[in-house]
């Protein structure tokens, strides 16, 4: 669909945190813009808008993804978790409540993004899948605190709560 104006529309699903949306979107648009602009949820920050920072990421088909380069109609169909979608209710997820037990947060900008990517990567371990540092093995990967720091290595903290966000993970991971 085109605009008076030239610009390219389209209109996609998104399943986000279990609900479907159809936004007609800009087909320039990253999956972080639908998410804050269209479907007003705030989240997924955006931090570098170059994919090094990881405050915009999400679970993207269960996978952990920077929001803001991944092209929203490049995803149609998608099912997308935010940090708005990991609480089950009232009750937080367990990823939640150990970055809550261990203060793994100070300002708190890049939390959802860590938690989000906290997620998927303890999913991934589950999964077994070996991470760039260690070669495929058998059984599921050590989560030893070297292993937590390469996974989260796309995740960057300005306030330096890294030791904390890494014992929460731990926690978790256990």
């Amino acid at each position: 669909m085109d605009s008076a104006d030239g610009v390219q529309y389209a209109e996609i699903t998104l399943i986000v945190n279990g609900t479907a949306h159809r936004p007609r979107v800009d087909t320039r648009a990253s999956v972080l813009d639908v998410l804050r602009e269209t479907l007003g949820l705030t989240g997924a920050k955006k931090g570098c808008d170059h994919g090094q920072c990881g405050a915009c990421t999400v679970l993207l088909d269960g996978r952990r993804a920077n929001a803001c380069l991944a092209l929203a109609v490049a995803h149609d169909g998608a099912e997308i978790t935010t940090v708005e979608g990991l609480a089950d209710g009232d009750e937080l997820s367990p990823v939640q409540r150990a970055f809550l037990e261990e203060d793994a947060y100070q300002c708190g900008y890049c939390t959802p993004g860590q938690l989000c990517s906290a997620t998927g990567m303890l999913a991934e371990v589950a999964r077994g899948w070996p991470s760039a540092a260690t070669a495929p093995v058998a059984d599921k990967p050590v989560l030893d605190d070297a292993e937590i720091r390469e996974r989260m290595s796309g995740n960057l903290c300005r306030c330096g709560a890294y030791a904390n966000i890494v014992a929460a993970i731990r926690e978790v991971g256990a």
